[in-house]
């Protein structure tokens, strides 16, 4: 995203984020739309005339207006909930364009699914292929599925977001695949297109996601022998972004080693989500106390961990940047904390800021897992989030009301 100084003052694009602090208040989120049709363009420009589909992760940043948008460039998606199903129906997304991932979708979500027309269900356990089965022998349709294969291998990434170690609840023991596609082979029901891994979130190197893609390879063709061909291998996403010190690889170049071990006949389906809209978000955030501590001082503004829990949860770094570039304050060593009762409520450590009461920061980087990660924990609003568009913005979601907030509860009590 293009976030840099203009006159001594913060834009993104241009759009000077003052303004857009000014009218809708703070904390809030703010993503460039040209940042995110790059991103993806970036994706689909590195496959060239190859065979692919590019399912962008909706739990990544699943606001409307960042959707249709992606899908305004060609986007697919990939879903992991009945919610997100129902967001990628409400801007007009076609059934056969949705990838419906996780490990745990219940009966609902599964015949809901199916109903719509779904095209492709990523299968996670044998329990999970007589259920599809179960659901789609009721409704008399047949579903594209692919199995999600665990390949037990380290995407060095956090713990928390690795997901293709044997020990991670994800996928089916790779060892235990062609069993598990020759029982899909029995079911009329279900029609097996694909194969499918991921490996975790954050990915930093390219070696990994080589290892489990040439795995899950070896799997198709193994298949192809015993007179189940696939048609396509999903890869999952996962490509990282930099915060800090990180040093992802370009597109270009992770595409490239995997579209290599990938044999031309299967098309490649790839479902990146991070690396489409982290960089091209941020939070706005408002000072609202400087107070001196022996060691630092606590900044405390009036963003807290329930609008940006990546911190808290992950120990995450992001860079704080001060919406003026000069001003006036004393440089200090501090710690950027919010207002929820809780001492994990942080959302930098050991920074060194020049800040005042009332100066207006912002906090980069947040484009994905910013939003769809708030909560209402001390009764705090989720904040309003912004499109720039150029020089002029728009808010694609308004911030809570009270009223909103209290809309789905009553104080009623059971007489005694």
């Amino acid at each position: 995203m293009r976030c840099d100084y203009h006159n001594g003052f913060l834009q993104v694009e241009d759009c000077d984020l003052g303004a857009i602090a000014s009218e809708v208040g703070t904390p809030c989120f703010v993503y460039s739309r040209h940042a995110l049709e790059q991103a993806w363009q970036d994706y689909d420009g590195a496959f060239g005339t190859r065979k692919h589909r590019i399912c962008y992760a909706v739990k990544a940043n699943d606001n409307l207006s960042v959707l249709k948008a992606l899908q305004g460039v060609g986007a697919s998606f990939d879903i992991v909930s009945g919610g997100e199903l129902e967001r990628a129906l409400a801007i007009g997304a076609a059934p056969s364009d949705l990838v419906f991932s996780g490990v745990g979708k219940s009966e609902a979500e599964i015949q809901r699914a199916l109903e719509c027309g779904i095209g492709c269900i990523n299968i996670e356990s044998v329990a999970e292929v007589e259920r599809v089965a179960i659901i789609a022998k009721r409704l008399a349709v047949q579903v594209d599925v692919a199995l999600r294969v665990n390949p037990d291998v380290d995407a060095q990434t956090h713990p928390y977001i690795s997901t293709g170690l044997k020990e991670n609840k994800f996928g089916i023991p790779i060892d235990a695949a062609i069993a598990v596609y020759q029982r899909v082979a029995d079911l009329p029901q279900l029609r097996a297109t694909g194969i499918a891994c991921h490996i975790g979130s954050q990915l930093t190197s390219i070696a990994p996601v080589v290892e489990a893609v040439t795995q899950v390879v070896r799997i198709a063709e193994a298949l192809a022998v015993a007179g189940m061909p696939l048609e396509h291998i999903d890869v999952g996403g996962g490509l990282g972004i930099r915060y800090e010190e990180e040093q992802p690889p370009p597109v270009a170049e992770l595409v490239a080693a995997m579209t290599r071990a990938i044999p031309e006949r299967y098309t490649v389906v790839m479902e990146p989500g991070r690396s489409i809209v982290g960089k091209a978000g941020l939070m706005l955030t408002r000072v609202e106390y400087v107070k001196p501590n022996e060691n630092r001082d606590f900044v405390i503004v009036d963003a807290a961990m329930n609008d940006l829990l990546r911190p808290s949860l992950y120990d995450a770094w992001h860079e704080v940047r001060p919406y003026a570039e000069a001003s006036g304050g004393e440089a200090v060593r501090c710690d950027l904390v919010g207002p929820v009762c809780e001492s994990g409520d942080w959302l930098a450590k050991d920074r060194t800021l020049a800040v005042r009461p009332g100066d207006l920061l912002a906090v980069l980087d947040t484009g994905a897992y910013g939003f769809v990660m708030s909560s209402n924990y001390n009764a705090r609003r989720r904040p309003p989030e912004i499109l720039v568009e150029g020089a002029s913005f728009r808010v694609i979601r308004a911030r809570e009301t009270f009223n909103e907030l209290l809309a789905n509860e009553r104080a009623h009590l059971i007489e005694k």
